[in-house]
């Protein structure tokens, strides 16, 4: 049975608001979150009715979709689920799913080769995969890099909705060091993912800094506003990571040359798999390959080369060596038995 972008909508926000069992969910409270999901993601405000959300219940209930959800009343008041673990996103795709998944693959299979779409292989391989274990009811054949436990996808629509339209949205946020969160009016202009992180570059009203950064796992919730959307002028977003590894960067920030030794064993791996783009071989001896990338300092970078240990060793800029010498000064200190006492013998 066909179901229109709505409905879905709809049923998501109900399966949510029933796995949440921290709060008691009423009839109402399932209408307000709908009509706030409605308007998030498809800007409809005309609200939604009591029947609507009833039938949506009725239609979740039953097999028509194949999700047979365990809706129960408690208290002749209270929506929950029977099943603590149940989720319409965890039943098998029906046979409807089967085809459509089908014809998509299908379709960006077509498209496989061209140079503009090679990122579409990672993906047609992902669908292709998912169509074959549901169809042999066979464990996957490819193990893609996942993070389950993985906080603010849900955002990633309504950001990219918001830039779509140049539309202004509220965020509250709470970094890692703040001890608060806070809420602001933000311009968002880019979407960006990271080690299976994703983060947002935009720029808040209030603070009237160039350009933030935001972890979509710190984001606690996104609203629309009606503040004038700040539109991005001066910088060139499809090259404004280009010279990075990783997300952290001031658009100011000059990129500069890092030289770094890795040693024969492990070089091949760095050759295959190169840090960055810009990365030249300079040299090689009997000991290992003298490498070069060019790309601003930051955490990232320094992590990514503190992650070779001793089979890598920067020798410049200075400013780059000096900070990891550091910070592998601090690390043998962790190690130090004066300072946090022996090793503690595992069981």
């Amino acid at each position: 049975m066909p179901v229109n972008r709505n409905a879905l909508i709809r049923y998501r926000t109900i399966d949510s608001c029933l796995q949440n069992r921290y709060k008691k969910w009423t009839l109402d409270d399932l209408i307000d979150a709908c009509a706030e999901a409605l308007y998030e993601y498809q800007g409809i405000d005309t609200g939604v009715s009591r029947r609507t959300i009833q039938a949506d219940i009725e239609m979740m209930r039953s097999n028509k979709l194949g999700y047979e959800a365990p809706i129960i009343v408690v208290d002749k008041k209270y929506y929950t689920y029977a099943d603590k673990s149940y989720s319409i996103t965890n039943i098998p795709l029906n046979h409807q799913d089967m085809q459509v998944l089908t014809e998509v693959a299908d379709l960006l299979k077509q498209f496989k080769g061209f140079n503009h779409f090679a990122d579409l292989n990672e993906m047609v391989s992902k669908l292709e995969d998912k169509i074959y274990t549901q169809k042999t009811h066979s464990n996957p054949v490819i193990d893609f890099e996942k993070n389950d436990s993985l906080k603010g996808l849900e955002y990633i629509e309504v950001i990219r909705k918001a830039i779509v339209a140049k539309r202004t949205i509220c965020i509250t946020y709470q970094s890692f060091k703040a001890r608060d969160a806070s809420s602001f009016c933000f311009s968002p202009y880019l979407l960006k993912e990271y080690r299976n992180r994703w983060f947002v570059l935009g720029i808040s009203h209030q603070r009237h800094k160039p350009l933030l950064n935001l972890a979509l796992d710190r984001i606690q919730s996104i609203t629309g506003h009606e503040d004038e959307y700040i539109e991005n002028t001066n910088i060139d977003l499809s090259a404004y990571y280009n010279n990075v590894i990783g997300v952290t960067k001031s658009p100011n920030q000059r990129d500069c040359e890092v030289v770094f030794w890795v040693d024969k064993a492990n070089a091949p791996y760095v050759i295959t798999k190169p840090l960055h783009h810009t990365q030249k071989l300079l040299s090689a001896d009997e000991t290992g390959k003298i490498f070069s990338i060019r790309v601003i300092l930051n955490f990232e970078l320094e992590r990514e080369l503190l992650g070779f240990g001793a089979k890598l060793k920067i020798l410049g800029p200075r400013a780059l060596v000096s900070r990891v010498k550091e910070q592998l000064n601090k690390t043998l200190e962790l190690y130090n038995p004066a300072t946090f006492g022996p090793p503690v013998d595992l069981p």
